[in-house]
């Protein structure tokens, strides 16, 4: 196998479950040295352990919540101390929520927007301000169908991930000439423990039962779209291996829809 990511260093948020966790271990296996970030010290570590004894040791675990300006400030110096330079972060970290119009309340905004929306204005901040002093680099934003499509999140979550379609075309031509690359992926509705309660419900269920609602969601998510299966994480990570190597290097400022095709599927009204 080809290692599209031979000497690079990437960090991704959200890297100890499901999309996240995808992406790491497809990166890891491309040669990348990663920063494993996210608010599990003991999964991150775990993942972290798993990794080092496949490749070898050229990962480490940083505990960040990402919707604080110094936690990402300090998870990208986190980096540079340890691996001397950056090359690409992937804002993957969030979750959903599925507040209305009438319901919204001010501290559910604040909580996703600081989630969803300040978490990736940070990290570009951040990323960027290494990457320019190293010539360049890949940003990699999760957005979401909710940003193209109503009624495919909840009202602030489908809000707050369109704002992060629109900042990644801004970012990308303010750092485009820099070298840095902004682009986004929009996943549709990808098989993760995220739509029974995320990983920390996961963890509390057995194996088998874990096994049962996995295979459930996806066969109810392949009848939503014209591709007959569902979604995977490792459909998110392939994208983002793409976008991150050199290979994606005329890529900016996009935001690429990864759904079977289930946008297709519906028109403004649905």
């Amino acid at each position: 196998m080809s290692c599209r990511l031979q000497d690079k260093v990437a960090i991704i948020t959200g890297a100890t479950s499901g999309i996240g966790e995808a992406t790491a271990r497809i990166f890891a296996a491309h040669g990348a040295q990663l920063v494993i970030a996210g608010r599990s010290k003991e999964r991150g570590e775990a993942l972290v352990e798993s990794l080092t004894e496949q490749y070898g040791a050229r990962f480490m675990f940083h505990a960040v919540d990402v919707g604080r300006e110094a936690e990402m400030a300090g998870m990208v110096d986190a980096c540079l101390t340890k691996f001397g330079r950056l090359d690409c972060l992937f804002n993957n970290a969030g979750a959903g929520e599925r507040s209305s119009v009438e319901s919204v309340t001010e501290e559910e905004f604040d909580r996703v927007m600081r989630l969803l929306v300040g978490s990736v204005t940070f990290g570009m901040k951040h990323a960027a301000r290494v990457m320019k002093s190293s010539g360049g680099g890949s940003i990699i934003n999760n957005a979401s169908i909710a940003a193209h499509r109503i009624n495919q999140g909840g009202y602030l979550y489908s809000g707050a991930k369109a704002a992060v379609s629109h900042l990644t075309r801004l970012a990308g031509v303010e750092l485009g000439p820099h070298n840095i690359r902004v682009n986004a992926i929009s996943p549709g509705a990808i098989a993760t423990p995220i739509f029974w309660g995320g990983s920390s419900r996961a963890e509390t269920l057995s194996d088998d039962e874990n096994a049962g609602k996995m295979a459930k969601l996806q066969g109810n998510l392949a009848k939503a779209t014209p591709t007959p299966r569902s979604g995977l994480p490792e459909d998110i990570a392939y994208t983002a291996l793409f976008l991150a190597s050199d290979e994606g290097s005329y890529i900016n400022c996009q935001d690429i829809i990864v759904d079977g095709g289930r946008t297709a599927m519906f028109n403004e009204r649905s």
